[in-house]
């Protein structure tokens, strides 16, 4: 497994990143455990979690994937791995009630509060990687970055990322931190895939330029890309059959993720990975980390038997041919996933 740093920080990750985000709902604690040791047995060292995992997001469980973690870390060797977590914020909607009774701004009590709470469940005393989940655009982002600032100062967080953010919120995120002398974010967290390459529009030009790591979520379009939901439906169990019956707010996920121009082009990029004589979803973790702007790509699992086919991805080489025929389908079937 090849390894790459993250932004300017000090931490040099593995190039694939194993999510956590069905431990302890599509994965019970046992499954959670196999899929754990299967990833770190082969090469992965970078482990990326949440304050709101697991999902679909329900009080009942918030909290509960860091848990689990927690306990698989006190057996292993804490300094041979790199842990990151995340802070939920205001913007994600559906994420916020299960968190500290909806109270999700970014604010340094927030920040302080949601810290602690993350390395009480994870039983560590560091965090490698913090990052925000969901930004607080009215919030000045002074007041983020001096709340993130006082957790590295304190030794309990070693670097800072954002996820779901915009090219003009991580742009003001970095000039901030020069300006006022603050911890500058190493990584942003967006999705990014095959079927949902927005982040090309102007974000990588950002990360190109600061030296920012995008760790891509959902490089697999959170499981479509595998094919598994060619038939319209999806197997029993599986992330967007459960979304179906969920909530309007996951239906609504799954519509994103799931339809007629996301299956489209899932069975084009099949027939070029069959070419190409890759699983499909190998194809979509290699085309993944071909990017420069990729520090490391996020994949996940509900059993341990998935992460084969992506973990090769790390091992593939697309030749341009390949990478010629994916861009041929994205601009045939454009923002697919809206």
């Amino acid at each position: 497994m090849k390894r790459r740093r993250l932004g300017r920080s000090g931490l040099v990750v593995s190039e694939v990143c194993l999510g956590t985000m069905t431990f302890g709902s599509m994965a019970d604690e046992a499954t959670s455990r196999r899929i754990l040791d299967h990833a770190v047995d082969h090469g992965v060292d970078f482990l990326d979690v949440a304050e709101v995992y697991p999902v679909p997001p329900d009080p009942k469980w918030a909290g509960v994937s860091e848990e689990i973690v927690g306990r698989w870390l006190a057996g292993r060797a804490r300094d041979a791995l790199f842990i990151a977590t995340k802070i939920a914020g205001p913007g994600g909607g559906w994420f916020q009630a299960p968190v500290r009774h909806g109270r999700t701004a970014l604010d340094r009590h927030s920040i302080a509060r949601a810290v602690d709470g993350s390395l009480r469940r994870l039983g560590t005393d560091y965090l490698d990687l913090y990052q925000t989940h969901w930004p607080d655009p009215d919030l000045p982002i002074d007041e983020t970055l001096e709340g993130l600032g006082r957790a590295v100062d304190a030794g309990k967080v070693r670097a800072i990322g954002c996820s779901n953010e915009t090219a003009y919120g991580l742009t003001k995120s970095l000039c901030s931190a020069e300006q006022r002398s603050l911890p500058r974010y190493a990584t942003i967290q967006n999705n990014f895939s095959l079927l949902n390459r927005r982040f090309e529009d102007a974000l990588a030009e950002v990360c190109r330029r600061e030296q920012v790591s995008l760790l891509p979520y959902s490089p697999i379009g959170g499981g479509v890309l595998s094919g598994k939901y060619l038939d319209g439906t999806g197997p029993a169990g599986a992330r967007f059959t459960l979304y179906a019956e969920h909530s309007p707010r996951t239906q609504a996920m799954r519509k994103r993720f799931v339809n007629d121009k996301t299956l489209e082009s899932t069975r084009r990029f099949a027939a070029i990975a069959r070419e190409a004589g890759l699983a499909p979803v190998t194809l979509a973790v290699a085309w993944s980390l071909a990017h420069d702007f990729v520090g490391s790509t996020i994949i996940g699992a509900t059993a341990a038997a998935q992460l084969p086919d992506a973990l090769a991805g790390a091992e593939a080489t697309l030749s341009a041919d390949v990478r010629k025929a994916c861009d041929a389908v994205s601009r045939e079937i454009l923002y697919p996933m809206g």
